[in-house]
């Protein structure tokens, strides 16, 4: 579930949700009608594959739903294939990396892990044969995570996932970068040590059980920390540093800056304005697109909204990694010029073409609708990537079951040129109060080449 050397197409956000049954299982309480809303979401991927549905057992339930939360499906199911039967090829630095079979198939799954093999590879990275697993697998995060968590979800996948023969595929990474024995040294310096801790956390402890959705299962940081030499994340935790949770360009995608920045951050939004985005895709600055989208659909909308919250509250409690940063204010002389037809900026003109329609010339677009670009933070951010993506190949607002309208930006990869993507970005960075760099069109064409977005038109013909 991470991209760079830990790529993954899901990401970022995705959230634990413990269903306390017989007693406390480190979170908050359930109640009996959300514990049937669980058992639901999990059979769901049961019908997927046509298979009987879950058993009604409290430790396999429990352990459906942390699967389901961390986003497990995502990442080991291809294209059309049967659910955890792996074969989801994931962009790295140095070739491909493809997910593993981890239903119980005792030929090519996990059927024949002990629950010691499984917690060594979900928590420590060490398959069952020895070697150290490629940090696709967020298990630098899942450090984090609580032993009986992990006794619960290996409940889940040997009694309650189908078992699946398929096996797995080889790496597309070329020999000597194939070599796993590097793995184990990058393991041995920059993985966290691993929690013993089965304490549960205090009910009522918000900011506790936030903290421990983020970093742990929650992966959050998989994606939205920037990366060191070494492709290491730079901070895991929030005491490691303003680096975690501060943003990161993978896959042509910016994961977002998550800390209290009040331009690029989350230092503008309220609790309840995160909560809501984590639930339905979408709120009154903003939706999620790409791969958060993703765990938007896959995972956070299914959590209860307890633990929605306690992730929204530890998210405000992170200080900016900028402190100093001009607080922005919305300006709209932009607006105006377009609206009298006075301006004469090439970017506004395109954008009136382009964009209007949705977005309006207030930049303000409609809520829940189409998302405002006016102090929108994803448009604030010093990296352009996820702007200059948005434009050439558009994106889909998830739908949810709270916000089951679909809708979808088309791309202009094909209509505009890459000195026209430049000239609208720049324009929707410095219009209506926003404040960024402004983006040129080697940016474009770099960009364009990496997600392999359409050509641009040829103006000579």
């Amino acid at each position: 579930m991470t991209k760079k050397i830990t790529t993954t197409l899901t990401a970022c956000a995705a959230a634990i949700v413990a269903v306390a049954l017989l007693g406390s299982w480190g979170l908050s309480r359930a109640t009996q009608a959300h514990i049937d809303d669980v058992k639901l979401e999990a059979d769901n991927v049961h019908k997927a594959a046509a298979e009987p549905k879950l058993p009604d057992d409290p430790l396999v339930l429990r352990g459906a739903y942390l699967a389901r939360a961390g986003d497990c499906v995502a990442c080991h199911t291809s294209a059309g294939g049967k659910p955890f039967a792996g074969g989801l090829g994931m962009e790295t630095p140095i070739g491909k990396v493809y997910s593993t079979n981890i239903t119980p198939d005792k030929t090519t799954g996990i059927g024949n892990y002990s629950l010691e093999e499984f917690d060594n590879a979900v928590r420590h990275g060490i398959a069952k044969q020895g070697h150290t697993l490629y940090p696709a697998m967020p298990y630098t995060s899942y450090a984090y995570v609580k032993p009986d968590d992990v006794k619960a979800m290996y409940a889940y996948f040997m009694q309650g996932v189908p078992p699946v023969e398929q096996a797995n595929k080889d790496t597309d990474i070329t020999w000597p970068l194939s070599m796993r024995w590097p793995l184990a040294i990058w393991r041995k310096m920059f993985a966290p040590v691993v929690t013993t801790d089965n304490t549960p956390i205090p009910e009522g402890d918000k900011i506790a059980v936030g903290r421990y959705l983020v970093e742990g299962l929650g992966h959050c940081s998989t994606c939205h920390t920037p990366r060191g030499v070494a492709l290491q994340e730079k901070a895991s935790t929030d005491a490691e540093g303003t680096a975690f949770l501060s943003g990161s360009v993978l896959e042509g995608w910016l994961a977002r800056n998550l800390r209290g920045d009040k331009a690029d951050g989350l230092g503008s939004w309220s609790e309840q304005d995160i909560t809501e985005l984590l639930k339905t895709g979408r709120n009154a600055h903003g939706a999620t697109f790409g791969s958060m989208g993703d765990v938007v659909s896959h995972s956070t909308q299914h959590m209860t909204d307890a633990d929605l919250q306690a992730m929204a509250a530890y998210l405000k409690t992170l200080s900016p990694l900028k402190p100093d940063a001009p607080v922005l204010a919305y300006d709209d002389s932009a607006a105006k010029a377009m609206f009298d037809g006075s301006t004469k900026d090439l970017g506004a003109l395109l954008f009136v073409d382009n964009c209007a329609a949705c977005h309006r010339t207030s930049g303000k677009g409609y809520d829940g609708v189409f998302p405002a670009l006016a102090l929108n933070p994803s448009v604030n951010a010093q990296d352009p990537s996820s702007v200059i993506h948005l434009i050439l190949q558009g994106a889909e607002m998830p739908s949810t079951t709270d916000a089951p309208t679909h809708f979808a930006m088309p791309g202009f990869a094909d209509r505009l040129t890459d000195a026209e993507v430049a000239q609208i970005a720049t324009f929707v960075r410095n219009s209506w109060g926003n404040q960024a760099p402004a983006v040129k069109a080697d940016q474009v064409a770099k960009l364009r080449k990496q997600v392999q977005a359409a050509a641009a038109p040829d103006r000579a013909k």
